[in-house]
């Protein structure tokens, strides 16, 4: 055997098998989906409605396509969205609306509002229209929240003058990797607010999908340092402890439901190799489907960061929820038909729920807010079928023509959405009937309170 042999010097290529039996799951799904999305209006000029509506957002395209655009040019990550948030509200304030900049005690977070001649809070519903507009580091708008501030201003605009009620713009920052619409909701964001809407821009165009709640955590194990050839036996190896417990992370995978998920870096393991490390960290991720599973695999995280500390003789420090958790989202079924036949309308292949398996989902804060009120998060395709989230390719997607068509096609569809919860009592009961069946308000600070009982 040659001592000095070379290692590979690239890695190998993951095998696309799985990807490719999803896909052909994925395939099957969309010959068999029945899309027809046929909602019955309980008001009966929806038609004018509905055509005004679209009137107003595509008279706002070009300002919807300069926010794609600009936004692209310009990422900016969590918290630091300050030009987002000058572009955002210069085309509000141009439009006449007044905007509050750092609202719900959030720096680079916005608010602006419609209401109606005879509004009455008692009897009128107030409906949010969500934008988000932060990036990634390094990567930009590689999940499209240009896209979104997009379709989420010229559904605004879209709405307003639709019917009886309050329209409130909610500019929220700091998704990617944070939860800063959770810090707005704690600063009152919803406060009066009956139903929520936003979108996505994805690879399908999907009335309602699967994202997992989130909770990130650190551990910190602090040992006993020690000179690691003349006295090893006089230290406590934090390293150690860290390595066990990202051993024991893959250890429960096994055991783990198919659509739970859980990461881990050591991004403190020493300083010497020659010195028995005295701290180490890691940063954590865990996600599941449900909040009960969530809750319950944040229970077994905890069990092997002890375990792990015992076996070395070293104190872990467990530091969860370092940014708000993210709940799963709740889609309210009854908005999201509406939804489906908005898209229809404008001439897309929208599709049902339960088209991609639940294997494939990622997180997101509107979860929390979906979890306060009946909401909705379609899906809006901008990319080829199969291009993934965060990726260099999607990047590239969210300043296509795709793009700039799906911010309008999705603002129109948000409008309408809101102009039939403001001129359909009927539909807004049916949300709220299917969101207390679905088990009502709950909050992430709720949560985090009954899993520490």
């Amino acid at each position: 055997m040659n001592p000095h042999r070379h290692a590979p010097d690239e890695p190998t290529t993951p095998s696309g098998a799985f990807l490719d039996q999803m896909d052909a799951i994925v395939q099957h799904r969309l010959e068999t989906a029945d899309a027809t999305f046929e909602v019955e209006s309980g008001y009966s000029n929806r038609e004018a409605v509905w055509g005004e509506a679209e009137a107003r957002v595509e008279n706002a395209r070009e300002d919807l396509e300069f926010i794609v655009r600009d936004l692209h040019a310009h990422p900016e990550e969590a918290f630091q969205e300050h030009h987002a948030q000058t572009v955002i509200a210069g085309i509000l304030e141009r439009h006449g609306f007044d905007v509050q900049r750092g609202a719900h005690e959030v720096e680079t977070a916005l608010r602006a509002e419609w209401q109606s001649e005879e509004f009455d809070a008692a009897t009128h519903p107030t409906v949010a229209v969500l934008a988000e507009y932060d990036a990634l580091p390094g990567i930009g708008h590689a999940c499209g929240h240009n896209v979104i501030a997009a379709a989420g201003v010229g559904a605004f605009l879209g709405a307003v003058g639709s019917g009886s009620g309050r329209i409130v713009f909610l500019g929220t920052p700091a998704e990617e990797g944070h939860s800063g619409k959770e810090y707005m909701i704690r600063g009152g964001m919803l406060d009066g607010i009956d139903c929520a809407v936003m979108i996505h821009p994805f690879s399908y165009d999907l009335v309602s999908h699967v994202w997992v709640g989130r909770r990130t955590l650190t551990a910190t194990f602090t040992g006993v340092a020690a000179h690691a050839s003349m006295q090893p036996y006089m230290g406590r190896n934090a390293l150690d402890a860290a390595t066990l417990a990202y051993q024991g992370f893959g250890l429960l995978r096994q055991q783990m439901p198919p659509s739970d998920r859980l990461h881990a870096i050591i991004s403190d393991g020493g300083a010497r190799a020659s010195i028995i490390p005295e701290s180490t960290t890691l940063q954590i991720y865990v996600r599941s489907l449900y909040t009960e599973t969530l809750m319950d695999l944040s229970k077994r995280v905890n069990d092997i960061l002890s375990g792990a500390a015992l076996m070395t003789g070293t104190a872990v420090e467990v530091e969860w929820d370092n940014h708000p958790m993210s709940l799963p989202v709740r889609n309210n079924e009854a908005l999201a038909a509406r939804w489906g036949a908005t898209q229809i309308r404008r001439g897309r292949g929208v599709l049902p729920g339960g088209i991609l398996p639940d294997s494939q989902a990622a997180s997101t804060d509107f979860g929390n807010v979906s979890y306060l009120v009946p909401g909705i998060h379609p899906m809006v395709k901008i990319a080829e079928e199969g291009t993934a989230l965060h990726t260099s390719d999607f990047a590239e997607a969210a300043i296509s023509s795709a793009a700039l068509d799906g911010a309008v096609d999705a603002a129109v569809g948000l409008a309408q959405v809101v102009a039939d919860v403001l001129n359909d009592p009927a539909l807004l009961e049916e949300a709220r009937r299917e969101f207390e069946a679905a088990g009502g308000p709950v909050s992430a600070a709720e949560l985090v309170e009954r899993a520490s009982e």
